[in-house]
């Protein structure tokens, strides 16, 4: 079975952290657990039958990481980018 490779932009990083510091604030062992479990589920998307969905913005796919955050992604026939991290209480798009 063919792998997809995972690509985690810059803007995925950047939220990650964001989130993690916030979360540091109440429970630094929720934070890491939390960012673990994030890049895992990620890094999972490499099996092409791991779950994701379709985005609500054309082009994209989301994957729930979390029960509170969802991963936007980008698939090609090789490749599958998280372009960012976010709240699903955000209002998106």
């Amino acid at each position: 079975m063919e792998r997809f490779r995972i690509v985690k932009t810059d803007q995925f990083q950047l939220d990650l952290e964001s989130i993690v510091l916030h979360v540091t604030q109440d429970n630094p062992g929720a934070a890491l657990a939390l960012e673990s479990l994030i890049h895992s589920k990620t890094d999972q998307l490499a099996d092409p039958n791991f779950p994701r969905r379709r985005g609500r913005v054309a082009g994209t796919m989301e994957l729930v990481a979390h029960p509170n955050y969802i991963v936007l992604l980008q698939q090609t026939a090789t490749t599958v980018t998280a372009l960012a991290v976010m709240h699903v209480a955000r209002q998106y798009p």
